[in-house]
């Protein structure tokens, strides 16, 4: 009887707790540096989010490090109630190849809330390179072998993905140097330290538009329709057939959330996905917001579990960890 009472009482704590969800502020994980491209989506979400939770204050907690594990892991061990969330991106397929000894498991140690957009990257180069398009750009690499410096935010960044791909592509190592963040990366790109960088569209378009750098392509099979960018080619027209990146960024809770509680925020998250003023702040950057099927919980954890097994011969071939 005892233990019969006990299960009740903690039955209707779950369910208090979900009724009366959030009565308090929710802090979104950052596993990245303040003012990079994963933290300007944090941010502009969290907005969208508060109205439809309640008008709740939303925290963003930047924890970078670790090609991301570092900040993933402090949402896997936070208490499951709601009120710590981790925005993430790619890394969520790359972490599982990317990092040793990882200290918990992408596919059950998050409940999986939905994506939010996925975003397109540009190649570009310092305000003052000798190459002003791309083809000139496979020249100077040609005639350069052995001295460019190619910039990213960190090992396991996004910018570190595309980099991979980039030298594979153009079947030339290049010297790469990693940032802690893309926003120092971005500093040293302008100042002319570094040659080349390539990264999401929610980092460079402003940058373009004011012509700090020198933009080359994007990585998307078609080219955009952002105002600042629509000139730009694709990195496939320019002659490297197949080369498609796409970053991706999705909604996660630690595992044992009650599904009460994960209801109400992908309920919420599907309505900040449409809200106005997040839309045109995604859409100025380049970012394309998620409607299909993936922003359900099921069908992105599907998408990542796909997303790992493309990533994980691509990190392996190159040999190289965040740890």
């Amino acid at each position: 009887m005892k233990k019969l009472l006990v299960v009740a009482a903690a039955a209707l704590a779950v369910c208090a707790h979900a009724q009366t969800y959030p009565s308090k502020p929710i802090t979104i994980v950052v596993p990245f540096a303040a003012g990079g491209p994963t933290d300007r989506v944090a941010r502009d979400l969290a907005e969208a989010l508060r109205k439809p939770l309640g008008g709740v204050s939303i925290i963003v907690d930047n924890s970078a490090g670790a090609g991301s594990s570092i900040g993933s892991n402090k949402v896997a061990k936070a208490a499951p109630d709601g009120y710590t969330l981790l925005l993430n991106h790619i890394a969520m397929a790359t972490m599982p190849t990317l990092v040793r000894n990882m200290p918990f498991k992408v596919d059950s140690d998050f409940e999986y809330l939905g994506l939010i957009n996925e975003v397109p990257m540009t190649l570009i180069g310092r305000p003052d390179h000798p190459a002003k398009n791309f083809k000139d750009l496979t020249g100077w690499i040609a005639q350069n072998k052995g001295k460019i410096n190619l910039g990213n935010a960190g090992i396991g960044s996004a910018s570190h993905l595309c980099g991979l791909l980039f030298q594979n592509a153009v079947a030339t190592d290049m010297t790469t140097v990693p940032y802690k963040g893309t926003a120092p990366a971005m500093t040293d790109l302008i100042g002319g330290q570094i040659d080349l960088m390539c990264d999401q569209t929610t980092n460079t378009t402003q940058q373009i538009e004011g012509k700090k750098v020198v933009a080359y392509a994007v990585t998307t099979p078609k080219r955009l329709t952002t105002p600042a960018l629509k000139d730009l080619p694709t990195l496939q027209e320019s002659g490297l057939k197949g080369f498609e990146v796409t970053i991706w960024h999705g909604l996660y809770a630690p595992a044992g959330t009650p599904a009460d509680v994960l209801t109400k925020v992908n309920a919420a998250l599907k309505v900040a996905l449409k809200d106005a003023d997040f839309l045109k702040k995604e859409e100025g950057l380049g970012a394309v917001v998620v409607t299909d099927k993936r922003v359900e919980p099921a069908e992105h954890k599907k998408f990542v579990a796909a997303e790992i097994a493309k990533w994980s011969p691509i990190i392996k071939a190159a040999g190289v960890y965040a740890d």
